[in-house]
């Protein structure tokens, strides 16, 4: 993982590429990574590195104070903290506490219209889900990574500015609010409160970009 830049505003992105673009794409990245699995011991190591030893950033915009958080957080709970937070809360052979899927914010049920329009989304893009990967296309870990790879990928025709504003305002904007609402009400979601924290302003940035374009 790269270093983060932290309040860097799409309106100042040019061409897919640029160092700004990476760092979207990196925290895109670590966002999916931490709602898909709970984060192994040597991604909370990266995190942990990011700065170092007895300093903080010196900037004091709000993703950064919330990436020194997520720091600290890395830092002091090991990996088997993370887990045990993880599983309590987003996974069960019920409803878990926290839901990461679209169509449970924006239809009331897992596997509504929400999770069609998005695979009709990314079949524009000739995208479709890795056969291993055992969640729908609107789990938050999902939308993440098509974000990721609008921003990173080779093929400009589809990794572009005009198609990470559209994919964005029609599938991540209409609901990562209530999603973090959901994780912040929750007072034993200690560690993950960071994470929601986090996705919540890099997606307001985000959200402020796009309407700049």
């Amino acid at each position: 993982m790269s270093e983060l830049e932290k309040d860097q505003k799409i309106a100042e992105v040019g061409d897919v590429g640029l160092p700004e673009d990476l760092a979207r794409a990196d925290l895109y990245g670590l966002i999916a990574r931490f709602f898909l699995l709970p984060p192994d011991q040597e991604l909370l190591d990266q995190i942990a590195a990011s700065i170092p030893e007895g300093q903080g950033s010196a900037d004091e915009a709000p993703l950064a104070r919330l990436w020194d958080n997520l720091v600290e957080l890395a830092k002091n709970n090991p990996a088997q903290a993370w887990r045990d937070e993880f599983d309590a809360n987003f996974i069960s052979v019920g409803k878990p506490n926290v839901v990461l899927n679209a169509s449970f914010y924006l239809a009331g049920h897992l596997n509504e219209k929400p999770l069609v329009e998005i695979r009709r989304s990314l079949d524009t893009f000739g995208l479709e889900a890795a056969e291993n990967i055992t969640e729908t296309e609107d789990h938050i870990a999902a939308l993440c990574e098509v974000m990721r790879y609008l921003i990173a990928g080779d093929d400009v025709e589809i990794s572009n500015l005009t198609n990470q504003r559209i994919f964005f305002n029609a599938h991540i904007r209409p609901w990562y609010d209530e999603l973090c609402d959901a994780i912040e009400i929750i007072p034993d979601m200690r560690l993950y409160h960071s994470v929601a924290a986090l996705t919540r302003e890099f997606m307001a940035i985000e959200a402020q970009g796009f309407d700049m374009i």
